[in-house]
């Protein structure tokens, strides 16, 4: 089974500044897209979980920037579960480009996850499938 999923991105005009590169705050945006078709491709949708009644804020976000992205370029986004214990789960995420290989971000979000009503849930005792679902697919690191 492979661990990395991988998320295919090319920007919009829209996410350019005025020298023509992606503005940094949208990497971020770049990392819970990634995050979202992770999950959809595990087979446990944000949408899913949702409409079971759990949520997963984002605890932190941080990005490492190696070389801009600009507009007409296409970037692949690996996402991988490198830490995962039923309560915290964090995600690691590389932005490279996909015709030449190049790094050009790298970074990571952690979460936690909560009822609708933002109290802790533990995973494994209420949403056992979840958890062995993540459990599954923790444990990889990108760097």
């Amino acid at each position: 089974m492979e661990k990395v999923i991988e998320y295919e991105r090319s920007p919009f005009y829209y996410e350019t500044d005025r020298m023509n590169v992606i503005h940094h705050s949208n990497y971020i945006r770049w990392f819970e897209e990634a995050r979202i078709y992770f999950m959809e491709q595990v087979g446990y949708s944000y949408a899913r979980m949702e409409s079971e009644g759990i949520m997963m804020p984002v605890l932190s976000a941080e990005c490492e920037y190696k070389n801009s992205v600009k507009f007409g370029d296409t970037v692949i986004i690996k996402a991988v579960i490198s830490e995962f214990n039923g309560f915290k789960m964090a995600i690691q995420y590389l932005v490279t480009d996909k015709e030449t290989g190049e790094l050009r971000a790298k970074g990571s979000t952690t979460h936690c996850f909560t009822d609708m009503s933002m109290k802790p849930v533990r995973i494994k005792k209420t949403f056992p499938e979840l958890y062995e679902i993540y459990s599954s697919y923790a444990g990889e690191k990108l760097f």
